[in-house]
């Protein structure tokens, strides 16, 4: 592990960008930039209607200026764990909430200058629920076979890289769990 001789920070709004000082162990020495996310962290949930089925949403993606296919994602709130912010997401995002909720892993972003972590979670036994979300406009509900998954991630309009990676870790997990 390299040894940190020093550490700069400074506030960007919501984030805190550190630079800091290191020392390998060949005794090669870097500089290196880090980026701390605001907030408790976010959650990505993979929504299951049934056995085969994932209910995805196509909402506005300032990002690339067009409406992207994809999971129900959200930040977590104070005092919320992931599992609480996931179904309230649910609720606020695709109309449903869950009755089986399970937290699989977390998912980074940009380990090598970022710190922001996204819980992936699985949500199962789902019932019809609508909460009032911060979206602009109701988001469309797509259901897809997990089985379909190949013709999926060659979608223009499917291209979130956390989408992609947790519909397919998902797709590993159920084949080995139920």
């Amino acid at each position: 592990m390299p040894t940190i001789h020093g550490v700069t920070r400074r506030s960007e709004g919501e984030r805190v960008v550190e630079e800091l000082d290191l020392e390998f162990g060949n005794g090669e020495r870097r500089r290196y930039h880090r980026v701390h996310s605001g907030g408790h962290g976010a959650v990505a949930v993979v929504p299951m209607l049934d056995s085969d089925t994932v209910l995805l949403v196509r909402e506005y993606a300032a990002g690339v200026h067009r409406y992207e296919l994809g999971l129900v994602k959200g930040r977590i709130d104070a005092g919320e764990t992931p599992e609480q912010a996931a179904d309230r997401e649910l609720k606020e995002e695709a109309g449903y909430g869950a009755r089986r909720i399970e937290v699989l892993r977390t998912l980074s972003l940009a380990p090598t200058y970022m710190s922001h972590q996204t819980h992936l979670v699985l949500a199962r036994d789902l019932y019809p629920q609508r909460l009032p979300g911060d979206e602009p406009e109701e988001l469309e509900v797509v259901p897809w076979k997990l089985d379909r998954l190949h013709e999926l991630i060659l979608r223009e309009e499917f291209s979130e890289g956390r989408s992609i990676a947790a519909l397919f870790i998902v797709r590993e997990w159920l084949r080995n769990h139920t």
